[in-house]
């Protein structure tokens, strides 16, 4: 049995997701898999992803995973990381892509619209670099972990969750936005632990040893 398993639906660098669990957790066996059985008997489990969340929803049935996902968000302790934190929600506006509905809310673009900073310059699209996350709740995953810690995002879709209580973090581009919700067995982040440094080694070291709920 696999201390943690890391989804591969072909899509993002989860060897480098793999490899910072490694580093923080160099006696745990992580293996990176598409086998439903192999994430069902796992310890642990971490979603990760990058790329279309069309493509997304579309590789994960295409695999047979979308039922090891769902079990494995209310079983275990599970992580999802960029895409793996969007399709958990009901809808995405990228590409009109119903998603997995396990948090009542919807992903959507920054509007172009809003774009600007204080001076009026105007942002770029996608989001990309590093920016503060601020604790929105106190999660053992924030455990040594300075809030207004700066983590390394790369997105043009956020998440707009329907209620308040999932909200775990917030970061602002140019407004504030969720960037991180925690539900039961359930965490999930828009940016990147494995390109944060020492404060995403550290959310990943927390995640090694949290039991859950």
């Amino acid at each position: 049995m696999p201390d943690v398993a890391v989804i591969d639906y072909g899509m993002g660098n989860l060897h480098s997701v793999a490899k910072a669990i490694e580093h923080v957790a160099p006696k745990a066996e992580v293996v990176v898999t598409d086998d439903p059985d192999l994430i069902a008997r796992a310890g642990r489990v971490v979603f990760p992803g990058q790329g279309a969340a069309r493509d997304c929803m579309a590789e994960i049935d295409r695999r047979g995973l979308r039922g090891a996902i769902v079990e494995a968000s209310r079983t275990k302790p599970f992580l999802g990381i960029c895409m793996g934190l969007q399709v958990l929600f009901e809808h995405s506006e990228e590409g009109d892509t119903p998603c997995l509905g396990l948090l009542p809310g919807r992903v959507l673009r920054f509007p172009d619209e809003a774009m600007h900073d204080t001076q009026g310059k105007r942002l770029k699209v996608p989001h990309m670099g590093w920016n503060n996350v601020y604790r929105m709740m106190e999660h053992p995953l924030w455990a040594g972990i300075e809030d207004g810690a700066r983590f390394y995002f790369v997105h043009s879709y956020y998440v707009e969750p329907a209620s308040p209580d999932v909200v775990a973090g917030m970061s602002h581009y140019p407004f504030a936005f969720t960037c991180a919700v925690a539900q039961d067995n359930l965490f999930a982040v828009q940016f990147h632990p494995e390109k944060s440094q020492a404060a995403g080694l550290r959310l990943l070291g927390n995640f090694i040893t949290w039991e859950g709920k």
